[in-house]
């Protein structure tokens, strides 16, 4: 047989095999998400994920220029978050102040840790254990857009809720 022929003879080998039936195997192995009530568990659907607080709750809280204060949208989605933490005891939060990229190294500093202090006094008047928030604050070093204009400015100007496990003793 020649080099072409034998190319040949491989190539409608693979053509067929790639019009035999998908199933073929069985559906054993398939996960359908309706039968299993449509969530996974760890995934953004699944209401005692992290993903699911990060994504559906919503993680973060912005704030006004050089402001520490709660916006009623502020409070709203803190609500969701108290209510989240309450429901799901085996987990902690660190809440993160930061602020836009204006002002000295110093001042922000001081505005991310009272940012962050506020939400966790919000969380602690909700309910929440205040054993279970802890507050840090990083202030301009961690923006999340780069750039010197009033859009960025306002994205960095945060309070962020990260959970973590509780660690099992």
């Amino acid at each position: 047989m020649t080099y072409l022929s034998k190319t040949l003879m491989l190539c409608a080998g693979l053509a067929l095999a790639a019009c035999s039936s998908p199933d073929r195997f069985g559906d054993s192995n398939t996960v359908d998400l309706n039968s299993a009530g449509g969530t996974m568990a760890g995934t953004a659907q699944d209401p005692a994920s992290p993903l699911y607080f990060q994504q559906t709750v919503g993680d973060r809280v912005l704030f006004q220029v050089d402001q520490s204060t709660l916006t009623s949208t502020a409070q709203a989605t803190l609500d969701g978050q108290a209510q989240w933490l309450l429901t799901n005891t085996d987990y902690n939060a660190v809440i993160e102040g930061h602020a836009d990229e204006q002002g000295t190294r110093e001042y922000n500093l001081a505005l991310g840790a009272r940012r962050a202090n506020s939400v966790h006094e919000y969380l602690v008047s909700k309910g929440v254990a205040g054993n279970r928030l802890k507050v840090i604050s990083y202030g301009k070093e961690r923006p999340i857009e780069l750039c010197s204009n009033e859009a960025c400015y306002a994205k960095n100007r945060r309070a962020v809720t990260v959970i973590s496990a509780i660690p099992s003793s």
